[in-house]
C-alpha cells in the first residue's frame, strides 16, 4: 500500500465506533504510513467526502463501511487512478469478499497492508456506479423497509430477512417497462428488474446461470414476471431455497448496456443497498477497468468485482 492514506469511515454509532476504527488502523501507522481518519456521521456526506479525498493528494483512499459506503466512495474515485482499499464493516460485505478480502476488519486490514493494486470493472446507472447490483421496483421498496427495521431492531441478518418478508406480503405495484438490452427491445410488466454485476454475490444464492454471464463480461439482468402477492412470496421462497430457475421463474438476459423506460418520469433506483431518485430513462452499463482497488497479494489475476 502506498501513502499518504485517508480512511473514510461511515460511523453513525458515535464515539465508541470511532474508537474501534481508530484502534483497527494502528497497524497502518506502525508500518510507517501517514493515515488521516475521517469519521462520517451522516451517510449522505460520503460522496462529498470522497471527492474531497480524491482531490486532496492521497495515494490511497480506504472506504470503511458496508457495501453502500464502498459504492459511494467508488463512484467518486472511478477513473482517477487512486487506489481504493476496503475495510468491511457491513452486514454482507459482498464486494470485499468478491475480491478475496477476509470478512473480519482486522484480517482485511492485514491483507491490504501486503496487497497489490488491481483494476476491476463496475456497473453504472445514469452516471452512478454500482459494484454488486442495481434495481428498480420491489427491491428499492424492500430496502426502505429494511432501513426502518434496522433503526428499530438494529442491523442484523434477521432484521433484513424479516423486513423482506413484510415487503413481499404487501407489495402490489408491477410496472410497464420498455427494456432494451444491447439494442434489442422487449416490453414487460414486472414488479422488479434486478441488474447484477457481482458474480460472487450470485454464487451465494445459487444463481449459477448469472454467474457464468458475468464472468463472460456481461451484466446479468433478471426480470420477474407479473405476480400477485402470494406468488411473490412463493418466488421469494424459491430464491431463498436456491430453487428459482431462469426461464421458469424469471427472465434472464445479458448485455453490456441496458436501457429501461417507464411511464414515471422519476423512479427510485437501488444501488448496493442505497437508494437514489433518478430521472428516466435508466441506462445501465458495464465499465471495464473502472476502479483501481487493493486486493490480497495471493489473489489470482482473474479477480474481478464479480
Amino acid at each position: 500500500m502506498q501513502g499518504p492514506v485517508v480512511v473514510l469511515a461511515n460511523a453513525g454509532s458515535g464515539k465508541k465506533d470511532a474508537e474501534r476504527i481508530a484502534a483497527l488502523l494502528q497497524p497502518l501507522r506502525d508500518s510507517g504510513l501517514a493515515v488521516d481518519l475521517r469519521m462520517i456521521r451522516d451517510g449522505r456526506r460520503i460522496p462529498a467526502e470522497a471527492r474531497r479525498a480524491r482531490d486532496g493528494g492521497f495515494a490511497t483512499v480506504i472506504a470503511a463501511g458496508g457495501d453502500g459506503t464502498i459504492c459511494g466512495v467508488a463512484t467518486e474515485l472511478a477513473g482517477s487512478g487512486i487506489a481504493m482499499g476496503i475495510l468491511p464493516l457491513g452486514t454482507f460485505n459482498f464486494f470485499a469478499r468478491s475480491l478475496g478480502l477476509p470478512n473480519d476488519p482486522a484480517g482485511a486490514l492485514d491483507a491490504l497492508l501486503t496487497g497489490e493494486r488491481r483494476e476491476v470493472s463496475a456497473g453504472e446507472v445514469n452516471g452512478k456506479l454500482f459494484l454488486n447490483n442495481a434495481s428498480l421496483g420491489l427491491y428499492p421498496a424492500l430496502l426502505e423497509r429494511r432501513e426502518a427495521a434496522y433503526a428499530r431492531f438494529g442491523r442484523s441478518r434477521l432484521s433484513a430477512y424479516w423486513s423482506a418478508l413484510r415487503t413481499l406480503a404487501t407489495y402490489d405495484r408491477p410496472s410497464r417497462l420498455r427494456v432494451t438490452v444491447d439494442g434489442r427491445t422487449d416490453h414487460h410488466r414486472s414488479p422488479v428488474v434486478f441488474v447484477a454485476h457481482n458474480a460472487y454475490q450470485l454464487e451465494q444464492y445459487g444463481m449459477q446461470d448469472g454467474v457464468d454471464l458475468i464472468r463472460q463480461g456481461k451484466l446479468a439482468i433478471y426480470i420477474a414476471p407479473e405476480l400477485r402477492r402470494w406468488q411473490l412470496l412463493t418466488f421469494a421462497l424459491r430464491m431463498f431455497l436456491r430453487t428459482a430457475r431462469p426461464y421458469r421463474d424469471f427472465t434472464l438476459q445479458a448485455g453490456t448496456e441496458l436501457v429501461i423506460e417507464t411511464h414515471a418520469r422519476r423512479r427510485t433506483i437501488a444501488r448496493d443497498g442505497e437508494r437514489d431518485r433518478m430521472a428516466a430513462p435508466f441506462t445501465f452499463r458495464r465499465l471495464p477497468g473502472a476502479l483501481t482497488v487493493i486486493v490480497p497479494a495471493e489473489v489470482g489475476t482473474e479477480t474481478e468485482a464479480a
